[in-house]
């Protein structure tokens, strides 16, 4: 009986501390890791939600970039990070094709995390050097099949959302293109305003601004509908590329294990942010918008993420592109 009491008195001072942890989360400063480099769109997204982010939870949420590998290095570090919440990853549609991209890849995406909620799906660009001789997209899918072997495209590295986007574009249009992978957007982005290489489809967090200071030549957006910060450019579906729809969402990850206590704080923390007026005015001059209340929940992220993974499989299997 002392034994059973004892293990009775145990487990509610358990029970005791575990609640009272959970009211006191979080008591410190939460890490934000973003799997690519400062100044990307992604990063872009992250350091706008967690600022907000910062204020409703009381503690600092700090960004930190962690690239290489396509994101992978990054994902990799907090899928192994203590699960305490103290952790998270702000990722985006690489979180679902690293699945097929990567044949070893050391955590398995859908089960390795847990997941807090979906942020924003943002709408690509197909855009080209200034002095690319088509004026719309139907006479630059002509000109990318009689030129296919001089046409440069670059992107941001083997599984980045350029890349991704680049390669459903050869295989829609059914011609390759010359490409040029890069150590992030930034570089690639500069190649293109200067001329040294032809096309790019990207995030129009990254694109807008180029767009718009006529830098860059804009052929259309890879959403069923335009894009409200950029209504003079076309979609895809309206150039004649019927089936081609793309848009980059973001979503944010604990490591698998975290206290679901904790999961909800994060959650409501981040439906917080994405009402917050500043973060959907910055999103809308950036050409995106937060996702509707109904697909952020953990349930949904988790859903979706598993739907995302199955839907970009066969897409990088025919393609037969692979990361490692």
């Amino acid at each position: 009986m002392r034994i059973l009491s004892a293990a009775v008195a145990l487990a509610a001072a358990f029970g005791l501390s575990t609640a009272a942890g959970a009211q006191d989360y979080p008591s410190r400063p939460i890490t934000m890791v973003v799997p690519f480099a400062a100044g990307g769109p992604t990063d872009t997204v992250a350091r706008l939600v967690a600022e907000s982010m910062s204020k409703s939870l009381g503690q600092q949420v700090i960004v930190e970039n962690v690239g290489g590998a396509g994101g992978t290095r990054g994902a990799g570090q907090v899928a192994k990070a203590a699960p305490d919440g103290y952790t998270v990853l702000l990722h985006h549609i690489g979180q679902a094709t690293s699945a097929s991209l990567y044949r070893k890849l050391p955590y398995n995406p859908a089960t390795d995390f847990e997941a807090v909620g979906l942020v924003t799906a943002v709408p690509m660009t197909m855009i080209a050097k200034t002095a690319l001789e088509p004026k719309d997209l139907p006479g630059l899918v002509a000109f990318v099949k009689a030129n296919k072997d001089k046409v440069t495209y670059g992107n941001a590295g083997v599984g980045s959302a350029s890349h991704l986007c680049g390669m459903l574009f050869m295989s829609t249009v059914g011609t390759q293109m010359t490409t040029v992978p890069y150590q992030g957007t930034g570089p690639a982005m500069n190649d293109l305003v200067g001329g040294q290489i032809d096309l790019m489809c990207d995030q129009t967090t990254n694109t807008t601004g180029q767009i718009k200071g006529g830098k860059v030549k804009p052929y259309a957006v890879t959403t069923k509908d335009r894009v409200k910060s950029l209504p003079e450019v076309p979609t895809m579906q309206e150039g004649g590329l019927k089936d081609f729809e793309v848009a980059v969402w973001h979503g944010v990850y604990a490591p698998k294990g975290t206290p679901k206590a904790a999961v909800d704080k994060l959650n409501a923390a981040l439906n917080t942010a994405l009402e917050d007026p500043k973060v959907v005015a910055r999103f809308a001059d950036l050409g995106t918008e937060p996702e509707p209340k109904d697909r952020r929940s953990p349930a949904f992220h988790q859903q979706f993420l598993i739907a995302e993974i199955a839907k970009w499989k066969p897409v990088i299997q025919a393609a037969g592109v692979y990361a490692d």
